[in-house]
């Protein structure tokens, strides 16, 4: 079942086109690898999925609902989260509060509410305590929950980012080079945590220069050049690929 269907998304900034004609589909329970060389348009997409930007041309369907011109908070209570390129973390709040901010979409009480602690507003405030908790504990990070999060390290910083975004109860989540700037170790680490994201039913779609990790995690994987989609395919069929191949090697088609 597909979860999000791209269709013929195009944007351009000033004179250049960041994104042409740019289509594919992600099913439902999927890892998915949007790769490319630098500039390639990858982070571009991602804006354009989210909210951040709004398409020049295209559609964008999500579980069957077009996200073209809807606002980012609408998007994520629709059930897509993400994480960044760069690490945007409350840095002078702990890691709970931090996860707990990730919360906040699947609240309804308001400030009157809020001020008058109505028993239903307890309630939310207890359920959200709750999730937070779980999900610092699905990332491995319960243990560092008092700290603040400018404290932690960087691969948990990364897996802090994860966790608040999983806090949101979304169906996808956008990974925008979650590897980067990460040690071995904490790749491995990552590998767990993404493939423990499938296990429990979520659509995984990511940006990934690490090119091991791409190949090893995911099961479809889309490629783009100068803002245009020049293959799709599994692992196997990627790394065939010639287009691919010269995208990244860059091998003149006239060179023997």
């Amino acid at each position: 079942m597909t979860l999000l269907r791209i269709s013929n998304l195009t944007k351009k900034f000033g004179g250049l086109m960041a994104v042409s004609d740019v289509s594919f589909d992600v099913d439902q329970g999927k890892i998915v690898g949007l790769i490319g060389p630098n500039g390639a348009g990858k982070t571009t997409v991602f804006n354009l999925i989210t909210g951040n930007y709004v398409p020049d041309q295209g559609e964008i369907f999500f579980d069957g609902q077009n996200l073209v011109g809807l606002k980012t908070h609408k998007i994520v209570s629709l059930g897509i989260a993400r994480t960044f390129q760069t690490i945007r973390l409350f840095k002078n709040l702990s890691v709970l509060e931090n996860v707990l901010a990730g919360c906040h979409c699947r609240m309804r009480s308001g400030i009157f509410s809020s001020m008058f602690r109505f028993p239903y507003q307890r309630r939310e405030e207890k359920m959200a305590l709750a999730r937070a908790l779980k999900e610092l504990e699905f990332v491995g990070l319960r243990e560092h929950m008092d700290l603040k999060s400018m404290n932690l390290s960087y691969g948990n910083q990364r897996l802090l980012e994860i966790g608040r975004a999983l806090a949101s109860n979304p169906k996808l989540i956008v990974l925008d080079e979650p590897a980067g700037g990460m040690n071995d170790y904490e790749t491995q680490q990552l590998v767990g945590l993404i493939r423990k994201m499938q296990d429990r039913g979520l659509t995984v779609l990511l940006i990934e220069h690490d090119m091991n990790l791409v190949m090893r995690i995911c099961e479809d994987i889309v490629v783009l050049e100068h803002g245009a989609l020049i293959a799709q395919g599994n692992a196997e069929q990627i790394t065939q690929d010639q287009r691919v191949i010269e995208a990244y090697l860059g091998i003149d088609e006239d060179e023997e």
